[in-house]
């Protein structure tokens, strides 16, 4: 079995694998780790990834049609010679028999990486993977907020960067479990502190509350906390603002579909447990949504989805002043249920 545990991967690829492994599989469910990992195992078998006879790159639904072609082009030798790389990326179909060939035959001075999506684990790609002595399966999953830490000092190492253990501690509890999204907010704030030297917890505060926090977090947040007051108090501020009544409802619709989703995902776990695997969410609204979690149980979010889609309906049927009306009342309606679950 050459199955390798989750949390020895990115040690592996930091020191390449074994040059007598042929195929390497990366798979799960983090689609942005799972590009990233790839690419760089793929990038680091060639001298440049941009040439095109180094770097070959296939479809997997191809392979499916023509299962010998991944052989072939693993034979080929480049045009000025030198290592090469055959990328696959994962498609509908079953291109398992296309591995199996490239594992059966002589491949020398190549390097198969296989992009491959959530693979179950009778998934006929995994397990073949699994069993041969030539191929490794390297798993990618979301990542926790040791592995975030990690990533965050060496991406900011990267650029130049360093930073303060309190600001990487708070970034790390803010970003989700999505490698290319924790990727992109991390770059947003190399780019905010370029040429700083060490990156601050002001740094972290002043980009996270730009990208992670909505407008109508306040509102939402009030409603589904039981804050009557600041229901009212938020919902006059954005209406005098111009802000669509649907829009408003929308959000709040799409909130408690979340709250639904996370309730549903983590039946028996803690608050505290599902808000940490609650993507994106930012660190200052944690609390909010852990007692947002603590008093809403999914029967009761199936009843507040439903009285948010009606008013939508509503909303989209009847003119400004009465869209508003159906608006406020919906959601002082769902503030008065969350104040009475206290």
């Amino acid at each position: 079995m050459t199955a390798v545990k989750a949390g020895d991967v990115d040690n592996l690829i930091r020191r390449g694998p074994d040059p007598r492994i042929s195929v390497l599989l990366v798979y799960g469910p983090d689609t942005g780790l799972v590009f990233e990992r790839a690419k760089r195992l793929a990038d680091s078998f060639v001298t440049d990834p941009s040439d095109p006879f180094g770097l070959v790159k296939i479809d997997g639904d191809t392979l499916a049609q023509d299962p010998g072609r991944l052989l072939d082009e693993a034979g080929t030798v480049g045009l000025f010679g030198g290592t090469r790389t055959i990328w696959v990326r994962s498609g509908s179909r079953n291109y398992a028999p296309a591995v199996e060939a490239a594992l059966k035959g002589e491949i020398a001075g190549a390097r198969i990486v296989v992009e491959a999506g959530d693979l179950g684990k009778t998934a006929p790609l995994r397990t073949l993977c699994e069993k041969s002595p030539r191929a490794l399966a390297l798993p990618c999953y979301p990542d926790d907020e040791r592995t975030l830490g990690d990533l965050i000092e060496r991406t900011l190492q990267e650029q130049g960067l360093r930073i303060a253990r309190e600001a990487r501690d708070v970034l790390a509890a803010s970003l989700g479990g999505d490698r290319g999204a924790s990727l992109s907010e991390i770059e947003k704030l190399a780019l905010y502190a370029k040429g700083q030297g060490e990156v601050s917890l002001d740094d972290v505060e002043a980009i996270g509350s730009d990208v992670a926090a909505s407008v109508l977090n306040t509102l939402i947040d009030a409603a589904f906390s039981g804050r009557s007051a600041d229901v009212e108090r938020d919902y006059r501020r954005f209406r005098h603002e111009g802000m669509d009544p649907s829009v408003m409802l929308g959000s709040a619709l799409r909130h408690a579909l979340t709250l639904f989703s996370t309730r549903l995902a983590g039946e028996g776990q803690s608050a505290g447990q599902m808000v940490a695997q609650w993507r994106g969410l930012h660190f200052r609204r944690k609390a909010t949504i852990e007692t947002q979690l603590s008093r809403w149980s999914p029967p009761a979010l199936q009843r507040a989805i439903q009285l948010l889609q009606e008013a939508v309906l509503a909303c989209r049927r009847s003119g400004s002043e009465l869209s508003h009306a159906h608006a406020s009342s919906t959601l002082l309606r769902i503030a008065s249920e969350a104040a009475r679950r206290r």
